[in-house]
Order: structure tokens, then C-alpha cells, then sequence
């Protein structure tokens, strides 16, 4: 037990003497069937999805939906002096872009931590916090392929 203490204790005092410890944000964003998890930390300014820049992140319609996360926190708080990474898994192309959106803009309210942040998310658009909880409606069985509600047509003569 006590080996494992010392241990602890010699890598915080290491990081502690190189200077404070590096500030972290872990969050996650969902939509339909997309999840994707964002850190955020001190850094360049470079925002990475899956290891891809932003810049050449296609399509480009879900491009700017992640813009749209870092548009409203641009006035409050300087993008360029830290790092977005996102990795993201699962649904559409859209869903994927807004669960990313979701899940830089809850990291940036965390790393920031003020109200007026949170407050100007939430005028902009709620669902980039609350999330957007619609599903897809699951198909019923002894029907269509078509749909959940979808009958076969049926004739009368």
C-alpha cells in the first residue's frame, strides 16, 4: 500500500515542480444514434474531429453546425489559447455534427464556468446543452418495411 501512495505522491510532486497541473474539460454530446465525447485544454487554438481539423471536416453544412458551438462562446472567452479534441461514433452525418456541437458546447461552459456563458448558450439554442431527445420511431412488427406506420395496401374487390 505504501509503495503505491509513494508512487502517486512522486508523480504529482514531478508535474507540481514543472509548474501547475494542465487543466482538463471531458464532456459528451448525443443525438439519435451518434455519441461523441470533446476535451478541451490549454493549446494552440486547433479544434480536431476524429483527428480531423475542422477546417477540412466535410460535409460542409455539418461543419458549420459546429461552428454554430463555437461562435456563441467566441465573444466570452478566447478560442485561440486552447485545444478541442472530439471523437465521435455512431448515426448520420448530421447526428454526428450535433452531438459534436453539444458536446463542445457543454465542455466550453465547463472549462469557462460562468453563468453568462451558459445563459448565452442557452438563448442561442437550448438543444446545444439539453441535447435534442427526439428518436426515431421504432417500426412496428406484422406491418410495412416502409415505416412505423406504414399498412400494406390492402384490396377491397
Amino acid at each position: 500500500m505504501s509503495a503505491t501512495t509513494s508512487r502517486f505522491q512522486s508523480c504529482a510532486s514531478s508535474s507540481e515542480a514543472h509548474g501547475k497541473l494542465a487543466k482538463l474539460v471531458h464532456t459528451a454530446g448525443k443525438r439519435k444514434e451518434s455519441i461523441s465525447r470533446a476535451t478541451v485544454s490549454e493549446g494552440k487554438g486547433t479544434v480536431r474531429i476524429n483527428s480531423i481539423p475542422l477546417e477540412v471536416y466535410t460535409p460542409a453544412a455539418a461543419r458549420m453546425k459546429i461552428q454554430e458551438a463555437l461562435m456563441v462562446a467566441g465573444d466570452l472567452m478566447d478560442l485561440n489559447s486552447i485545444t478541442i479534441e472530439a471523437n465521435v461514433k455512431g448515426g448520420g452525418v448530421m447526428g454526428q455534427a450535433d452531438a459534436i456541437a453539444c458536446a463542445i458546447s457543454r465542455a466550453l461552459i465547463k472549462w469557462e464556468g460562468s453563468d453568462q456563458m451558459l445563459n448565452k448558450y442557452l438563448e442561442y439554442d437550448r438543444t446545444l446543452i439539453a441535447g435534442d431527445s427526439r428518436q426515431t420511431e421504432v417500426h412496428k412488427p406484422s406491418q410495412s418495411s416502409k415505416g412505423p406506420r406504414h399498412k400494406t395496401q390492402k384490396s377491397y374487390r
